[in-house]
């Protein structure tokens, strides 16, 4: 019992962040830089055509957000928070060092580890993945 509460914590604290982190560049939100922000944000990274990897980094932490939090398709949520944070390290962080106060990878990688935990320990008793069967 106690290991599926802690899974359900993980799962939407994880959830949230994504959720959170997705607002800021879809839509403004918590004081991010929108989607049009974030578009020339991600051109400066050399990435083409912009607004299509924008499309795609702000849509898979829409969803990855959305997926955790109601605990379904949990390995699917965890391969776009690799996908995303694997590219945020290449194109941001990596070249910076590891320290998250030196603009490092730190961060990016705690999470890729959350999301890798979850894949591999399944969403817990309480969510959707469970519910319909699709959980282990």
């Amino acid at each position: 019992m106690l290991a599926n509460l802690g899974l359900l914590a993980l799962r939407v604290t994880l959830g949230l962040v994504f959720l959170g982190h997705g607002a800021q560049k879809a839509f403004g939100a918590f004081g991010g830089p929108g989607f049009n922000g974030m578009t020339g944000f991600i051109g400066s990274l050399g990435l083409r055509p912009a607004r299509f990897w924008t499309g795609l980094a702000v849509g898979g932490e829409l969803i990855a957000g959305a997926l955790y939090v109601l605990g379904l398709l949990t390995p699917l949520a965890g391969l776009l928070v690799l996908a995303t944070m694997a590219v945020a390290i290449a194109k941001v962080h990596g070249p910076k060092g590891f320290f998250v106060q030196n603009g490092g990878y730190e961060y990016n990688l705690v999470l890729i580890i959350a999301a890798v935990a979850l894949a591999l320990a399944g969403p817990g008793t309480y969510s959707l993945d469970h519910l319909l069967g699709l959980a282990r």
